[in-house]
């Protein structure tokens, strides 16, 4: 039985799969198994897989029609024969010891069920993705993970390594008109298991245009805040209404999510005193002092500015707030 079972989905990847695979099967972790689905590809991705798996045992190919992405990994899933598996993706390079530390880590700490690292862009990336790479690669810990983890997606996916049993726990991964690695993290987290990261830049993230995140529906923002308001509606919001911190877009389309959700908005609460005491869709925006002292609502913190995030929660930790805040995105 290998040690580590990778899922790995392939459509079309015939120009990146190379190294790819060069950079699975020549890990300092030789017990493994690169579990590849070909999803249909047409442009000879099957062939090289299996000419590379006649080459390496190791290297499992299960050809499928065209299914999508969340197919591709439980058709993946259920073939795995190792108690770990690792996610990888066809246009992206490992660095050698990634499966190591990752198994090592999951053997050592049985506390972590979900476990990431940080990644870094090739061959160029625009200032969004640096952006949101630099986010994500300080968040190392569950409380960290957790704490941000309605504002965007805390793990990049194709770092992912975690227990098959608490996969197959979890039911997979969902295939509906949503992002399914950032479902899989709510759902995780709502089922309550914990987060960690690696410290170390195990993975070399490839940025193109093509990519699914700009190309697809199911990654378009609407989508992924339809997917927050569903989880917080069933969860810290069931029985209370909210408070959102912020009357720009994201602060909006927030409160319009979570009303479609049965959830009532009592406040906006907006710093700009020419906000401040008018009313959006019915209701008042209020300072920050007003809206702190509504006790009882959860307050979302819905901002996207650099820097308001953390303002925000400076003055809900001044004014007690606590854990009665959560920042959204």
């Amino acid at each position: 039985m290998p040690r580590v079972s990778v899922l790995l989905p392939v459509r079309d990847a015939a120009s990146t799969l190379d190294a790819c695979l060069e950079s699975l099967l020549g890990q300092s972790l030789r017990d493994l198994e690169v579990v590849a689905v070909d999803d249909g590809s047409r442009d000879g991705s099957r062939a090289l897989l299996e000419d590379r798996a006649r080459r390496d045992p190791r290297l499992v190919v299960l050809p499928t029609p065209a299914r999508g992405l969340a197919a591709a990994l439980n058709t993946a899933l259920a073939s795995a024969r190792s108690p770990l598996v690792a996610r990888m993706d066809a246009d992206d390079v490992a660095h050698e010891d990634r499966l190591a530390l990752q198994a090592e880590r999951l053997r050592a700490d049985p506390g972590v069920d979900v476990l990431g690292c940080r990644v870094s862009l090739f061959p160029e990336a625009r200032r969004g993705m640096r952006a949101y790479v630099g986010w994500q690669n300080a968040l190392l810990d569950h409380r960290e993970i957790v704490r941000d983890l309605f504002v965007e997606s805390p793990l990049v996916h194709p770092t992912a390594a975690l227990r098959r049993e608490t996969l197959l726990a979890l039911g997979g991964w969902r295939d509906f008109d949503g992002p399914e690695d950032y479902d899989l993290w709510l759902r995780a987290w709502e089922a309550g298991l914990r987060f960690g990261k690696l410290p170390e830049t195990l993975l070399a993230w490839r940025d193109s245009p093509g990519r699914l995140t700009r190309t697809d529906p199911r990654y378009a923002p609407d989508r992924f805040v339809a997917l927050k308001c569903a989880v917080l509606a069933r969860g810290p919001l069931a029985g209370r209404p909210a408070v959102v911190w912020g009357a720009g877009p994201i602060g909006k389309r927030f409160a319009r999510g979570l009303r479609e959700r049965g959830v009532a908005v009592r406040a906006f609460v907006e710093v700009d005193p020419r906000k401040v005491g008018g009313k959006i869709h019915g209701v008042p925006v209020v300072s920050v002092e007003a809206g702190a002292s509504l006790r009882g609502p959860l307050h979302l913190a819905a901002v996207g500015q650099p820097g308001a995030r953390e303002r925000i929660r400076g003055e809900a930790g001044r004014l007690g707030l606590g854990d009665d805040l959560v920042a959204v995105a």
